[in-house]
């Protein structure tokens, strides 16, 4: 296990990041790590409200800091545009985007506006659009951070049914997403092959809210050795965004045996992720889906 810890980030000033979902939980820690070292954060919420509270809450812990609340929702294609094109307007570069947001474990199937399943509309089709929309923006030395979850390890992709259509399951429909955000993290970095930029997956392990439980007393005890806080589960992000040197590709989650909690570390993806080949599918896939199309020959 290693030692890392977000007192290890390196000096941030000049540096502009965008977080998604950050206004709770690890996109909030994520920002607070960022805005501590120096970097300009743009805050991206999709309660305009929510936002407001939380860049309020880091300018009280850190009245320094440089924090910009922009509106988000990633379930409306549409705005991602919209919100892409103001960022563009108003800043230069985007050194950092970290793609945080997501549904998660949606108990009864739902969609997006754009008629999408929820947790794969959201988690990635939004992001995958998001990214391509903002890519005129990373300049060279710029990183893509995908957030994405242990589930990930758990089901091969649907391709037959990636909207969960005929069956939906809330579990196999969230892990698919999160695979979903891995396959296009590997699929990402190959096609930036050479513009030195460069993309990241992280995921949190298993980190909950103060005093969140997990629906039983019994199994919150016997959880709890596990369990880390969102602060310890948002530190894989802050790693995978900053840490030099870094191989593109790399998945970095808690470096625990069982990779629940703990100081963060590289690790290897789940094989089902790993194919070129299934990477180029959900990027086509993706494409189709979107009408954002980049990085494509």
């Amino acid at each position: 296990m290693t030692s890392w810890r977000p007192a290890d980030l390196p000096d941030l000033t000049g540096k502009t990041a965008l977080v998604t979902g950050a206004n709770s939980g690890i996109g909030y820690h994520a920002v607070l790590g960022l805005a501590e070292h120096g970097a300009h954060v743009l805050l991206a919420a999709r309660n305009p409200e929510r936002g407001e509270k939380a860049v309020a809450s880091i300018q009280r812990k850190l009245p320094a800091a440089k924090v910009d609340l922009v509106h988000l929702d990633l379930a409306d294609l549409a705005g991602v545009r919209e919100t892409a094109k103001a960022v563009l307007a108003a800043h230069e570069h985007i050194d950092l985007l970290v793609n945080n947001a997501g549904e998660k474990m949606v108990p009864k199937r739902r969609t997006t506006k754009d008629g999408f399943e929820a947790q794969f509309g959201t988690n990635h089709l939004g992001h995958f659009a998001l990214t391509g929309l903002l890519l005129p923006a990373l300049r060279p030395g710029s990183r893509v951070v995908n957030i994405t979850s242990l589930a990930h390890k758990f089901f091969p992709f649907d391709f037959a049914d990636p909207q969960h259509e005929r069956r939906y399951l809330a579990g196999r429909a969230y892990g698919n997403s999160k695979l979903a955000n891995m396959i296009f993290t590997l699929e990402l970095d190959r096609r930036l092959a050479g513009a030195d930029v460069h993309s990241y997956a992280a995921h949190p392990g298993f980190a909950l809210e103060p005093g969140q439980s997990l629906g039983n007393p019994v199994v919150d005890v016997l959880a709890k050795p596990l369990v880390q806080d969102m602060a310890g589960g948002a530190m894989p992000t802050l790693y995978a965004a900053t840490v030099p040197n870094l191989p593109g590709g790399t998945l970095v989650g808690p470096g625990n045996l069982l990779r629940t909690k703990g100081a963060p570390r590289p690790e290897k993806p789940s094989s089902k992720a790993t194919d070129p080949r299934v990477g180029r599918r959900l990027w086509e896939l993706s494409e189709e889906l979107t009408d954002v199309r980049y990085l494509s020959s």
